[in-house]
């Protein structure tokens, strides 16, 4: 974990994502590395897309732990590029391992907290999940929805939608 503090984000290359990312063996470790240093590089939007795609739990929450964490904190990242990755997260929500289920959620809360237009559309994922026969994607859509439709959220994005976002 202290790694994570003391590198560089213009050091790390794609090759060492990949290798700090196989040895995530904790949430802890996982939300750290991606919320805290991979979400800076220029690596990170291409590691969401790959990572999604691993079969180890810490690995594949590490996809959606960074798209998260770049939904808080790439302020210049455009709407299509997460409107892009909503089917992606919306896949993610089958799995149900519990630390991939809770980073899926946390993506797609993270997505919709961005604005009105992407919150419209997160909404909408998760209502489809909430609808899901099939209990991880349920999960992931009703308490995704909690959060999106909670009174705070609901100020929070039109206020985000008045100054132009």
């Amino acid at each position: 974990m202290l790694a994570t503090f003391v590198e560089n984000h213009a050091d790390i290359t794609p090759a060492q994502m990949d290798r700090w990312c196989r040895d995530f063996d904790s949430w802890a470790i996982c939300d750290t590395a991606c919320f805290g240093l991979f979400d800076r590089t220029p690596h990170a939007w291409k590691k969401v897309e790959q990572w999604a795609k691993r079969k180890p739990e810490f690995e594949k929450r590490a996809a959606y732990a960074l798209l998260a964490s770049l939904a808080l904190h790439d302020k210049a990242a455009p709407d299509a590029v997460f409107l892009r990755l909503l089917p992606l997260i919306e896949r993610g929500a089958a799995d149900d391992r519990n630390f991939v289920k809770k980073g899926v959620n946390w993506a797609l809360r993270g997505v919709g907290r961005r604005n009105p237009k992407l919150h419209a559309a997160a909404v909408q994922v998760a209502q489809r999940l909430a609808a899901s026969t099939e209990a991880a994607p349920r999960w992931v859509g009703k308490d995704a929805l909690r959060g999106l439709l909670s009174p705070a959220m609901k100020r929070r994005v039109a206020a985000r939608g008045r100054v132009g976002r």
